[in-house]
Order: C-alpha cells, then structure tokens, then sequence
C-alpha cells in the first residue's frame, strides 16, 4: 500500500464509512442466502435490515472511533448519520420510497449504533 492510501484510511470517517458499507454488503449478502436456502419468510425481512443496518453503522462508528483516538460517540455518531443518508438516498434514487416515519426511525438507530461503536472503538485503542 503507498503512503497516500495509508493517509486516506487513516482518516476517521472515511474509513468508518468503508467500513460500514463493507459490512452492509455482507449482511445484505447473508439476507439473500437466507431468503433463498431456508424458509424464511419475507415478511421479517424488514427487521433483519434494520439488524443489518446498524450491525454496519457500529463497526463503521467503531473503525471511526478507533482511528479518532477521542470523541468516539462525535465520530461515530456523525458517521451513523451519513450512512443512515447514504441509505436513504440509495432507497430513494433506486426505488422512489419518500421519506417517512421508518426513515426517520432508521437514522436515529444508525446514529445511536454508530455513536456507541464510536465510543467503544475509542475506549479499545491500544
């Protein structure tokens, strides 16, 4: 890796938000296997996304706080909501959902999970 990537990651949010959508990613990637391996149904799905959504924001809080070294719940929070926006804005562009109360409930979940990653991740740095 060169020395400019290595700056790049070593930035706070960036590397909480790589981190984040890495994880969205796999979530996202374990819902569809198991939608179609087993027989989950998917009328539970909805709650599973939000389980996955703020799996992803913790770990991105969590990479964000450890790379602050201080304000982890700053961090963290402020990264629960850009992601939580992110989604949102992905949802809207892809498939025309406006906002609503389940948008709202889904940045306050992110912002609380990534705030608390942030706090954690800040409180385990060596």
């Amino acid at each position: 890796m060169n020395t400019d990537t290595r700056k790049l990651m070593t930035m706070p949010m960036l590397a909480g938000i790589t981190y984040a959508l890495i994880w969205l990613a796999a979530g996202a990637l374990l819902l569809s296997l198991l939608l179609h391996f087993t027989s989950f149904k998917e009328s539970n799905l909805g709650m599973m996304a939000f389980v996955v959504h703020s799996f992803a924001s913790f770990v991105g809080g969590f990479s964000a706080g450890k790379r602050a070294s201080s304000k982890g719940w700053y961090y963290g929070g402020s990264l629960g909501i850009i992601y939580g926006l992110i989604v949102i804005l992905i949802s809207f562009l892809a498939t025309d959902v406006s906002l609503s109360l389940h948008s709202l409930i889904l940045l306050l979940t992110v912002l609380a999970a990534g705030a608390f990653g942030g706090i954690i991740g800040v409180n385990l740095r060596k």
